[in-house]
């Protein structure tokens, strides 16, 4: 493979693996302090990481939106940002004890979301290969995380309310992913910076609402400093490297290709939990190599279409 494609690759696994450690990160988190105050509280401070990184790269000029579609680019910070914040935190949070797992394979849906919206907003429809890698790889995260017994998800109370707001995040971030290729003259620092500060005036009048109508209290300030330690990591780690990441490796790869490292999340989350001691057997195996196939088989197929697409007479004539 090229080695900018190789490089697309690299930052979209890292930017999975990030997001993986997140959700155990979180359980701790949501146990102290509520979803929409912290989602509030990180994104003021990753948005102006983002805007610093823009000014330093592009200059002050790159923050002017005249002419631009600001509009699109407001909604798309508010589904990626708030929408996904508060969702996928509050179904995590909803869910209890299983909150991570539950999130987990919530995200694990996202690859197919991302294809369906890819379809209805660009008519782009999937190819059958692709769709496959991600069914493939939908199914290998099951079975890592149920081993093998899908019947495990229902032992642990998953309610409908949980998976509602789970689902409604997975949508908010698949949509967010789409929405970068509407864009394709702004850099991922660009995008990543402009749809961050825009969605942060959505997160920021979110909060005040629902502290307003008494869904949950302003936090107090030992609150807050217990939740520190968890807030750098969802902020440097989790929001700002895994966010520019993403950004970054799906401008190369492109969205579609790149959705389907989001597999990626359930396992680092598995993973972690099996670094504790948790036993792992065959199916559990067997589910991680079906993840890692779909990927290969998928990047596979992606390179030789973009082959036949740029060569296509002269690949048929050989």
């Amino acid at each position: 493979m090229p080695k900018t494609y190789m490089t697309g690759i690299a930052l979209c696994a890292v930017a999975a693996m990030s997001w993986g450690i997140s959700f155990p990160v979180m359980d701790e988190t949501l146990a102290t302090i509520d979803p929409f105050s912290f989602t509030a509280m990180r994104y003021s401070a990753a948005a102006t990481i983002f805007v610093v990184l823009l000014i330093s790269k592009e200059g002050t000029q790159a923050l002017n939106l005249k002419g631009e579609r600001f509009v699109l680019a407001w909604l798309l910070g508010s589904s990626g940002f708030c929408g996904y914040g508060f969702f996928i935190f509050h179904g995590q949070q909803l869910a209890g004890k299983s909150g991570a797992l539950s999130a987990s394979v919530m995200i694990a849906t996202t690859p197919m979301l991302t294809q369906v919206l890819n379809w209805i907003l660009r008519g782009s429809r999937p190819s059958a290969t692709s769709f496959g890698c991600i069914v493939m790889s939908f199914v290998g995260v099951m079975l890592v995380l149920t081993k093998g017994n899908p019947a495990t998800l229902l032992a642990h109370s998953i309610t409908f309310e949980s998976t509602a707001f789970l689902l409604l995040g997975a949508v908010s971030w698949a949509f967010y992913t789409v929405g970068g290729s509407f864009f394709p003259t702004w850099s991922a620092y660009r995008y990543t910076a402009i749809t961050t500060l825009l969605g942060l005036i959505t997160i920021l009048a979110s909060n005040e609402a629902v502290i307003a109508l008494a869904f949950h209290s302003r936090p107090n300030m030992e609150t807050v400093m217990s939740v520190l330690p968890h807030l750098f990591y969802m902020v440097l780690i989790a929001g700002v490297l895994a966010v520019l990441c993403w950004n970054m490796g799906n401008k190369i790869i492109s969205p579609v290709n790149g959705v389907l490292f989001l597999d990626i999340v359930p396992l680092t989350a598995f993973a972690i939990t099996a670094l504790t001691g948790a036993p792992i057997d065959s199916r559990q195996l067997l589910g991680a190599l079906l993840v890692g196939t779909s990927l290969l088989s998928n990047n596979l197929y992606q390179r030789k279409w973009n082959f036949a697409s740029n060569y296509g007479g002269s690949a048929r004539e050989r």
